[in-house]
């Protein structure tokens, strides 16, 4: 069996590995990184040789730190990375290259139809009806979408956001808040099948997902990184988010918004930021909490998503595709069955 997996921001790890009567045997790990000393490959090897196959990486990685030598330096590779390669190995995970990836970038749509598609779509991936695929949001609104398990009354100001014509939709995936208006932010969706994230934990998968975007924003001159669970930020502050479902079907779909360029005054009378949450990021007032991508890069939104979907295409391949017609009929259907809905936007009061 066979694993990889390129830690964020390090480098990459494979797992050869055999396993015989539910135990991992003849383990072989490899890569690019650097260990040393050179006996703390044959360490790790040992440590994982005869260990129950079923085991998390975390129980894995546990008993590779206890094994290592006391002076072992590790570059670009952690015994949580070595876990996951072995994970994936022996729940033969897929690799990004073992797949066609679709690009989707339509004209602006309405916010509730972004809600639709967003399912719809995943679900059109887990039963193999559509492939892997990148797409890029435009938006023909002004919006805040909520997450899947937040309350209405808690995350808006009804008042605020029919003053300045605001739409609130409620999406499938959990987390917090977004306020966008056309033009202000850059939101894609992933929609992959779930050997794709196999032998990872649901936290594990956020930043392998996005791993493509920080090298994006890497050549665009953006230091960017990871802040778990969710957060994309840089040493100048937050950049975007991320927010993931796991569908019966066997898709996962993982979506992130950027900020571009944002009226922060708008948002504060529109979404309810509490105090817990500003004091929590370590800042006086929302308007520092998201660092708009203008002001890092001083490129237009639409350069900055044709450089991104060109590090993408790059990196994984990448064929220019469309939505098909029985897709958006379905989207359009959900529409009007559940996204545009006091049911379903007030869920949670």
């Amino acid at each position: 069996m066979h694993g990889e997996y390129k830690m964020p921001g390090g480098k990459l790890v494979v797992a050869d590995v055999e396993v015989e009567d539910g135990l991992l045997r003849a383990p072989r790990i490899s890569g690019d990184f650097f260990l040393e000393p050179d006996e703390a490959l044959e360490a790790i090897n040992a440590a994982l040789d005869g260990r129950p196959a079923g085991l998390e990486a975390r129980e894995l990685a546990a008993r590779i730190e206890r094994e290592l030598p006391r002076d072992t330096v590790m570059l670009g590779v952690s015994a949580e990375a070595i876990a996951i390669a072995v994970r994936r190995a022996v729940t033969r995970a897929s690799d990004w290259h073992d797949h066609e990836w679709r690009l989707v970038h339509e004209p602006p749509q309405e916010p509730v139809l972004h809600m639709a598609l967003d399912q719809v779509l995943a679900e059109e991936v887990g039963v193999g009806r559509r492939p892997p695929t990148l797409r890029i949001w435009e938006w023909a609104s002004p919006a805040v979408i909520i997450g899947s398990f937040q309350s209405l009354r808690n995350e808006v100001d009804p008042d605020g956001a029919k003053r300045h014509g605001v739409e609130v939709v409620r999406r499938i995936s959990g987390g917090g808040a977004m306020f966008v208006e056309p033009g202000n932010t850059i939101t894609y969706s992933l929609y992959v099948p779930e050997s794709l994230v196999a032998g990872m934990s649901f936290a594990e998968s956020y930043a392998f997902l996005d791993d493509w975007v920080l090298g994006a924003l890497g050549e665009l001159g953006v230091r960017a990184w990871y802040q778990p669970l969710n957060d994309i930020t840089s040493d100048q502050g937050k950049i975007g988010g991320a927010a993931q479902k796991r569908l019966a079907s066997g898709a996962v779909l993982h979506h992130v918004t950027m900020a571009y360029d944002i009226d922060a005054a708008k948002m504060l009378e529109i979404l309810r930021i509490g105090r817990e949450k500003l004091s929590g990021k370590g800042v006086a007032s929302a308007a520092k909490r998201v660092d708009p991508l203008r002001r890092q890069t001083g490129l237009p939104r639409e350069e900055i998503i044709e450089r991104m979907v060109g590090h993408f295409r790059r990196r994984y391949g990448l064929v220019e595709g469309t939505l098909a017609d029985d897709e958006l009929r379905a989207a359009e259907k959900l529409v009007g069955e559940k996204f545009a809905t006091e049911w379903w936007t007030a869920r949670v009061p």
